[in-house]
């Protein structure tokens, strides 16, 4: 239970993680954070352990972990019996879908710098690749 000296609204919590307020509700509906205790004012009362754990959110959101994923670590990450083999499962599996995306991108790229190649630079809009390759219905190199 938190004491009156590490109580901490959640604007200070917001300010100190670098989120919204919005966004620490937001949280809290989606069950990625718990239920705040409460002040006899009405309003949320945090401590050092909410900072913690909207620091592991910001951290995985960066990593590319959707929410629930993210919902899902942080139940694993207490949990002793199965919580570090899925956690790495849980990456692993994260991994596989940005090295899919990366490919996916660097094809966009080699497309793109393809059809850049091709252009002159100057002549009729009509002539010019790369606003043919974006107005044709076949897909572009």
């Amino acid at each position: 239970m938190s004491t009156p000296t590490d109580s901490l609204t959640i604007g200070v919590v917001a300010r100190r993680v670098g989120v919204a307020i919005d966004t620490i509700r937001y949280y809290e509906r989606e069950g990625l954070l718990p239920e705040p205790a409460r002040r006899a004012s009405g309003y949320r009362s945090y401590d050092a352990g909410t900072i913690a754990q909207l620091r592991f959110i910001r951290r995985a959101k960066a990593l590319g972990f959707t929410l629930s994923e993210i919902r899902e670590l942080l139940s694993l990450s207490v949990d002793r019996q199965r919580g570090v083999k899925a956690v790495k499962a849980r990456a692993q599996a994260r991994l596989t879908v940005l090295d899919a995306r990366l490919a996916e991108l660097q094809r966009v790229r080699d497309g793109l710098a393809q059809l850049i190649d091709a252009c002159p630079g100057h002549g009729a809009p009509g002539q010019c690749p790369i606003l043919r390759a974006l107005s044709d219905e076949q897909p572009s190199p």
